[in-house]
């Protein structure tokens, strides 16, 4: 691995056997959420969700990249409703109506991959099914916009623009982040327009693309918990993530899901 040297950022640049391990830790960490995600019903807890997701790193051979960083207690973070990251898993029971964001990583090979889904719970009101579809496609275009020789301020344009149209906020105390040997690496990926245009993208870069954003005000809070965050005027939030690869034409996603796999690692 080389590295991309911009101002005070150090941005790893993989090589084809870095790519080749990221993009099989990338497929499975799709497989374990799309299976943990089939088990979201009524009545399921965050914790039974979370044992789900350990048992299946187990099976595949991979590590937790949450548990245990910074003391973080499980493999995965439940977010419910109002909240927005680092949900710690409870024995409280999902009901219908509820909208719930899983959000994972695993360690394969000594790299990181890091991607979440959003899912309603049994039935949801139509006003969040947009929610949850606005995500997928603030997603899908923060994707699209990354491509060799733009600057990171392309990406985040693009999923502020899909958010902000359909008339909710952006969180601006969370954002993506480059991945590989360590879970949180350079660069930013902001979900708003800053001061800061961010680097130039370069072939064999990886960062996590995470749209974040609320129904309601932009503003946050941390429980006293000390990981669970939360809106600050209680209305719903929602976060979607994959991890790419910037390509010498565009990008790929390493943690796309099953859906387009049918069968894989049945």
């Amino acid at each position: 691995m080389k590295f991309w040297n911009e101002g005070k950022m150090k941005i790893g640049i993989k090589d084809e056997h870095d790519i080749k391990i990221m993009r099989e830790g990338g497929k499975i960490l799709g497989v374990i959420l799309h299976k943990v995600g089939e088990k979201i019903e009524p009545g399921i807890t965050g914790l039974e969700l979370d044992y789900y997701a350990e048992q299946l790193m187990r099976r595949y051979g991979v590590e937790p990249s949450f548990k245990g960083y910074h003391g973080y207690p499980n493999v995965l973070c439940v977010n419910v409703n109002e909240q927005v990251v680092h949900g710690i898993p409870s024995k409280k029971p999902l009901k219908s109506g509820d909208i719930v964001t899983l959000d994972c990583g695993i360690i394969y090979e000594k790299f990181h991959s890091d991607a979440a889904i959003a899912k309603g719970v049994g039935t949801i009101s139509p006003e969040l099914i947009k929610f949850l579809a606005t995500a997928e496609k603030a997603l899908k275009k923060g994707i699209e916009a990354a491509r060799p020789g733009v600057r990171v301020r392309t990406i985040s344009a693009a999923i502020q623009d899909t958010i902000e149209k359909n008339g909710y906020s952006v969180v601006r105390d969370l954002i993506g982040h480059g991945i590989g040997h360590r879970l949180h690496e350079d660069p930013p990926v902001p979900n708003f327009r800053d001061n800061d245009p961010g680097p130039i993208l370069q072939p064999g870069m990886t960062i996590c693309i995470e749209p974040i954003f609320n129904m309601g005000g932009f503003r946050v809070k941390t429980l006293k918990d000390g990981w669970t965050v939360v809106t600050a005027d209680g209305s719903f939030s929602v976060q979607v993530e994959h991890t790419i690869l910037i390509t010498q034409k565009g990008s790929e996603i390493l943690t796309k899901r099953p859906s387009a796999n049918p069968g894989l690692f049945a």
